[in-house]
């Protein structure tokens, strides 16, 4: 009876591990995109939300690493009033201390030229996670943007360009 119940307690701490680390997942994830629309880009947020070597894809392009990540942020929402980021239907797959994960993201902004317009994006994330002595943090993302609405955002400097010719 006790070789039962010890495997009984095995399997009861695999469980209770698999639905920490997916609540883990599913939390830091949640946060990652309240934090956009906050729009407080610091190195602590940085730190907060992804390894050092981090890569991302975004349809504004790509970033290798936290600092480069960190200016490219600041940069694409710079050019954004008002922001609400939804994710949903996130599939996580947990591979003891790695995790990646799928979702739909969905993303609703209000251009910051003074027009009022408002630019609607769609797509898939996919993320890479690794577990770290301060929790999960995302080591890569990739959103692949599947449609859009709306007039769609233009750097300042894209903007002088097209007012200068």
């Amino acid at each position: 009876m006790n070789e039962s119940s010890g495997m009984d307690t095995e399997e009861t701490r695999r469980q209770l591990r698999a639905l920490t680390d997916r609540a883990e997942i599913t939390d830091l994830l949640d946060r990652y995109l309240r934090s956009l629309d906050d729009g407080v880009f610091d190195e602590e947020w940085a730190r907060a939300f992804h390894t050092e070597d981090v890569t991302a894809d975004m349809p504004i392009g790509t970033a290798h690493g936290r600092a480069a990540l960190l200016a490219h942020v600041r940069r694409g929402m710079a050019l954004f009033d008002r922001t609400v980021h939804l994710g949903t239907n996130a599939v996580i797959e947990v591979d003891g201390d790695r995790a990646t994960t799928r979702g739909a993201q969905l993303s609703t902004h209000v251009l910051a030229d003074g027009s009022g317009g408002v630019f609607v994006s769609a797509g898939h994330a996919d993320t890479e996670l690794v577990r770290t002595a301060d929790g999960w943090r995302i080591a890569a993302f990739a959103l692949r943007v599947v449609w859009t609405q709306g007039p769609a955002p233009r750097s300042p400097a894209s903007s002088s360009a097209a007012q200068m010719r």
